[in-house]
């Protein structure tokens, strides 16, 4: 096997363990990194914030549910996955509002966000528990 055929077959084999990798280093970014507001276009849309830490932490908990899958815990029941990927959610953004408050200048932790963030997980995992319903040619377990 060459070189680009291994990373290949790594990239597909775990694509969305990397995907899921990527999202959390992405939001970790997002979330403590001070931006320039010159450099960054501005929208006045009231709540847009909010939609965006309920965006985060949809794809957060979705791809979380689909990288334990790929790594071979299908043998892991559904529900179980899920209420430990919505913990970690949960728990990541708890964390995430704290640092804001205590290792940034310019962000100050937000309950509201903790909230959006939750109710991300959530419908997240309801997205997750759809797809692999049985509704959709997708099983959990083989």
């Amino acid at each position: 096997m060459t070189r680009i055929t291994k990373s290949l077959w790594v990239l597909k084999k775990y694509f969305f363990t990397i995907l899921f990798i990527g999202w959390v280093v992405f939001i970790t970014t997002l979330s403590l990194f001070s931006f320039e507001e010159e450099s960054i276009p501005s929208i006045d849309i009231p709540h847009l914030d909010k939609l965006v830490h309920f965006t985060f932490y949809f794809g957060f908990t979705a791809l979380g549910c689909l990288s334990f899958r790929e790594i071979g815990r299908r043998n892991t029941p559904l529900k179980n996955v899920i209420v430990k990927i919505i913990l970690y959610a949960i728990v990541y953004g708890i964390i995430i509002e704290v640092l804001q408050g205590v290792a940034t200048r310019d962000r100050e932790p937000d309950l509201l966000d903790v909230l959006a963030n939750s109710l991300g997980a959530l419908c997240g995992s309801f997205a997750v528990k759809y797809i692999f319903s049985g509704k959709t040619p997708l099983k959990w377990m083989k």
